[in-house]
């Protein structure tokens, strides 16, 4: 009666409200709601929860690979673990001079006076001349694509990574040292296939970044490490030390033809004169240059005076008897790069060129990070450049590649590659790309440090496992 005034529609509508108000009153959802709420609370306070298990102390953490982290080793803490026994665990070498003891000298002593004595037969023997003259480069191209890799000439001479090589002169025996980043020096034989034909010395204790055979006297093996500038006399048995010093070495090359003096690159940008017929184990002079850090230096082939050094973005010429403690000035600079220079290096013949291995950002926008060859041609104070395009993008975890030129082609160097399948390409000094040294069925690593016979068609290429491959 009260809602007569009211449409038939709305009159349904309110009357549908309130038979649903009384349907849900006659549920009572207010008291189950209130019952299971106390259901629920109960049973939650009966949960016990489960203890976490304690850790297990004397469990070594699990290694993880730093180079799949891309996490820089020198930079990350060691994980503590029992200590255990590795290959890479050696007692630390004395100063002083060192008996020529191979590692495995208790076991195979023949066999290493067998090596000493081809090493020493073969320094004995008068090496011809090299014939200086430049070889046609159709000529040579030939004699490079006849140069083959077999799998005998193949070995794992030292452990670690190579970071130096050296082949003796000899043209009847091919010997080579290599020098890896743990401190030792493997000598191979390479013509004989046993066991003897290789071992390994300990001389020092951080890598070795240069290796060369003394110019006159190729019984001698002189090594530069971190720390120390060893000569290994194999006359005597015995690895001498010529220099000393807290400051880090990097590279080295001799002043003179009788190698007796000799010139040391310092990491820290400095350079080093080192005479071996004085005593003691100090150098001669020190002098500073203006780099931030030497990499290689290099002595001119014919004026012995003026040497070469690379640095970070440097390149320069030197006379190396107006060096000073302080405020050493350059000869000559090479212009031209923007980047970190990895090596430069006089050509062999006439020293009138100069091929540097850098890495530019000029490149880099077409295939990612490139580096250049800066082919340089000193003509008075006239330099011409050659740019040559090529990957060194070789990490942290390979030796960086350098440019060596070819002792019997004035016109012509040979580099690693990180091209697939893996091999190592011969430049001529115009950037044309020569011959690339391959066999996929045998070459299988990328060899960032090589080395070339002075006289015959020889190459040697090292990669970071310590195996060397001989073409």
């Amino acid at each position: 009666d009260d809602h007569s005034q009211l449409s038939a529609y709305e009159r349904k509508r309110l009357k549908n409200i309130t038979e649903n108000a009384k349907f849900f009153a006659s549920l009572k959802l207010h008291e189950s709601a209130a019952r299971l709420n106390e259901i629920a609370t109960k049973r939650q306070s009966q949960v016990t929860k489960r203890p976490k298990p304690k850790k297990v102390e004397d469990e070594p953490a699990r290694r993880r690979s730093m180079r799949l982290l891309r996490v820089e080793p020198l930079d990350v803490p060691l994980l503590e673990g029992p200590a255990r026994p590795g290959a890479e665990e050696y007692p630390q070498v004395p100063a002083g001079p060192l008996p020529m003891v191979p590692e495995d000298q208790t076991e195979n002593s023949k066999w290493t006076e067998a090596l000493l004595s081809t090493w020493m037969r073969i320094s004995e023997l008068k090496v011809d001349d090299v014939d200086r003259s430049t070889p046609d480069i159709k000529r040579y191209q030939e004699r490079l694509s006849s140069m083959v890799l077999r799998e005998e000439n193949i070995r794992k001479v030292v452990k670690a990574r190579v970071c130096s090589l050296a082949i003796h002169p000899s043209e009847s025996t091919i010997l080579v040292a290599a020098g890896d980043k743990w401190g030792h020096v493997g000598l191979w034989n390479v013509g004989c296939q046993s066991e003897e034909g290789a071992h390994t010395f300990i001389p020092h204790n951080f890598q070795v970044n240069c290796m060369h055979f003394s110019p006159c006297n190729p019984a001698q093996l002189l090594s530069l490490s971190n720390d120390t500038l060893r000569c290994g006399d194999v006359t005597r048995a015995v690895f001498d030390e010529i220099c000393r010093s807290e400051e880090d070495f990097s590279s080295f090359d001799f002043l003179e033809e009788s190698g007796c003096s000799a010139l040391l690159g310092l990491w820290d940008g400095r350079v080093a004169v080192v005479d071996r017929r004085t005593p003691g184990a100090a150098a001669e002079l020190c002098a500073a240059i203006g780099f931030r850090r030497t990499r290689t230096v290099h002595v001119h082939p014919l004026s012995k005076q003026y040497f070469l050094a690379a640095g970070s973005v440097d390149v320069c010429v030197f006379d190396v008897r107006f060096l000073r403690a302080k405020g050493s000035r350059p000869v000559s600079s090479l212009p031209g790069h923007t980047r970190s220079v990895a090596s430069a290096y006089f050509s062999p013949v006439t020293g009138s060129r100069v091929v540097t291995v850098c890495a530019d950002d000029k490149l880099r926008e077409q295939t990612g990070h490139k580096c250049q060859f800066k082919i340089l041609q000193l003509l008075g104070m006239l330099l011409l450049s050659f740019p040559c395009s090529h990957n060194n993008n070789t990490g942290r975890w390979l030796s960086r590649f350098r440019a060596v030129w070819d002792p019997k082609q004035e016109r012509c160097f040979l580099v690693g590659s990180m091209a697939q399948p893996r091999q190592i390409h011969a430049f001529q000094d115009t950037g044309e790309l020569l011959h690339s040294f391959c066999n996929p069925a045998c070459l299988a690593s990328v060899c960032s440090i090589n080395v070339v016979h002075p006289s015959r068609d020889i190459l040697v290429g090292g990669n970071s496992s310590g195996r060397l491959h001989v073409f």
